[in-house]
């Protein structure tokens, strides 16, 4: 589990997927091994698979902070804006979970775009929101994803998210480079929208970024 936990921290996303089959198979019934492999299962591209293993632990460790903000981005992930409104009520005041919500109000089907509009404003004035670069890079890109009638607001948004998003790993930067090609498309910027998701394909090819980016890529098909 420690090696698993350390392979997805360095981002060695087909290391720690590798690691945690085993382990579910030996020890599945195990928690602490189900949350680690619903973690490794997400950020692998495989959010039906994560979901279902983040429910069984969620029954264990309904308050835990991981277990949550990991039901709600898979059900974002899933389309299942309903799941994840269920799912962040578990903890409904963390920053994360609270990101996470407004991407599935904003984005999934089903959700609710001024929830996720407001959401993102009121995330703007917590604390906790600048400890992170990535916090900080995803909230610009849900404020830009929320101004879609503004086409300069967006690039404005998404300009700023720019440095913070230059220095996180990876797969972090694949799945903002998603979250921008939705922004893109949202404006009606379809050909740039395209670019954002093909960068984000070949950023990190194995992590869940680029499997939602090829999932928009193939749905804008020849618009």
């Amino acid at each position: 589990m420690w090696r698993a936990r350390r392979a997805l921290d360095s981002g060695d996303l087909a290391g720690a997927r590798a690691l945690v089959g085993p382990l579910l198979d030996r020890f599945g019934g195990v928690t602490l091994v189900r949350k680690v492999a619903a973690e490794v299962l997400y950020a692998s591209g495989d959010p039906l698979s994560a979901a279902s293993i983040f429910e069984q632990v969620a029954k264990k460790l309904p308050k835990d902070r991981a277990v949550v903000v990991g039901l709600v981005a898979s059900y974002a992930a899933l389309n299942r804006a309903g799941d994840a409104q269920r799912s962040a009520a578990l903890l409904p005041d963390e920053i994360d979970v609270r990101l996470a919500l407004a991407w599935s109000e904003l984005v999934a089907i089903g959700g609710d775009r001024e929830r996720g509009a407001r959401l993102v404003d009121e995330v703007a004035a917590d604390p906790e929101l600048a400890r992170s670069r990535e916090r900080i890079a995803m909230h610009k890109v849900l404020e830009a994803i929320a101004a879609r009638d503004d086409r300069d607001l967006v690039r404005s948004k998404l300009r700023d998210a720019g440095p913070h998003a230059g220095s996180v790993r990876p797969a972090d930067r694949a799945f903002l480079g998603y979250l921008g090609g939705v922004a893109l498309r949202e404006a009606g910027m379809v050909d740039d929208a395209r670019a954002a998701f093909a960068h984000a394909m070949d950023t990190e090819p194995a992590s869940i970024g680029a499997a939602l980016a090829r999932r928009e890529l193939a749905n804008l098909g020849s618009r």
